[in-house]
């Protein structure tokens, strides 16, 4: 039980993360927490923000500013949002309806899974005012994909979030070694009851996720399953999960309307670049013709900062609503939201931005560039001893 004064005690993400831990049952935490093989990726997600360094601008005013940024033309309070985390009823009963009320509470945007554990239907009713946006598996079946996309446009949802590192799963050791289960009593929601895409996240010998994703998600996909989906929907494109400079020239030449750098949390392919060692690379590809968007390892306002600088129009957050959920549902969420948006206008001030234009690539370089200049100094003033 959580006592009253508990929230007095989380004072950054990390606490949430710690209640969390201790909290959830092993299926789900490692389920949420786990990232693919040796989880080399899964640290450095996190590691490599603090590879990079802020160069603050002082003298500036900053007693007042605005964190307000715009997504594919639309308004947030602050250029944080939510990613998309499956089955989030094993972290609260509420799962996506209280993470949506707690999105639109705080005027940013919720991307909701397709393998959620409430409807598609159910989030737009829960929160009628709040952004959403929908993330897409396709499935081996052409129908059973449509129809998703077809009831998010219908539900008023903005934009579809194509996932494409997903052919497969990543292997997840702990998943394996649970046999990682979706609890009896939950389904994923978006499927009928009774179908085996609503109930067949189960196995007796695997994760049972791999299982289901190898049953039924089609690893034949390519970019033509990104030209079909632009015929079956008038809403933009998002690809969720590029990396390089070569997919994201790719993306802009089949037409996408925006590119999120991902790894998909460091769950499907160990050995990957932090999202934030990859953004400059896809920013500078695009060249501004799409918005560029990155989750994961974000767990300060620096963070924030720093992937703002690097070229990205706004991050996701995945595991931190999860630990939000975990601890007290909606209010968890909505805690933790406040908390990361308050850390980057702090951060914004120390490092003299007003607004979210102010954030400009000149604010951070990566630690590389004061070790070479450090040693090349040093190297000048020898050679004059």
């Amino acid at each position: 039980t959580v006592q009253p004064n508990m929230a007095g005690k989380f004072v950054c993400l990390a606490d949430f993360e710690t209640f969390a831990c201790e909290s959830l049952d092993k299926n789900a935490l490692n389920y949420y927490n786990s990232g693919a093989n040796n989880e080399q990726t899964l640290r450095d997600n996190v590691d490599a923000f603090k590879r990079y360094r802020l160069k603050p601008r002082f003298l500036r005013d900053v007693s007042r500013r605005d964190t307000t940024t715009t997504v594919l033309g639309e308004l947030l309070d602050s250029p944080i949002a939510l990613a998309p985390t499956a089955m989030q009823r094993m972290a609260h009963p509420d799962g996506e309806v209280a993470s949506a009320k707690a999105a639109a509470s705080m005027n940013t945007g919720m991307i909701l899974s397709s393998w959620a554990t409430s409807t598609i239907e159910e989030v737009a009713e829960a929160a009628p005012g709040g952004l959403r946006w929908f993330q897409l598996y396709v499935y081996k079946d052409r129908k059973v994909t449509r129809n998703l996309v077809e009831r998010a446009e219908k539900a008023g949802y903005k934009a579809i979030f194509l996932t494409v590192d997903t052919p497969i799963l990543g292997k997840r050791l702990e998943d394996t070694r649970n046999k990682f289960k979706l609890p009896a009593h939950l389904r994923l929601a978006n499927f009928s009851e009774g179908d085996v895409r609503s109930s067949g996240v189960q196995s007796d010998s695997d994760s049972g996720l791999a299982a289901y994703v190898a049953s039924l998600i089609d690893p034949s996909l390519s970019w033509e399953h990104v030209a079909w989906l632009r015929s079956v929907t008038k809403l933009p494109i998002i690809l969720k999960g590029v990396l390089t400079a070569e997919v994201a020239r790719e993306a802009v030449e089949h037409g996408v309307d925006g590119i999120l750098v991902s790894n998909h949390g460091a769950r499907q392919l160990d050995g990957v670049p932090a999202t934030i060692d990859a953004l400059r690379e896809v920013v500078s590809a695009v060249n501004g013709q799409v918005e560029v968007y990155l989750d994961g390892g974000v767990r300060t306002g620096t963070d924030v900062l720093k992937a703002l600088a690097l070229g990205a129009r706004c991050v996701f957050v995945g595991r931190p609503v999860l630990w939000g959920l975990a601890y007290k549902g909606q209010e968890g969420v909505q805690m933790m939201l406040q908390m990361l948006k308050e850390e980057f206008s702090l951060a914004m001030a120390l490092s003299g931005c007003r607004r979210v234009s102010d954030i400009t690539p000149a604010l951070v370089v990566h630690e590389s560039y004061y070790q070479s200049s450090l040693g090349h100094g040093a190297t000048k003033q020898q050679s004059k001893l």
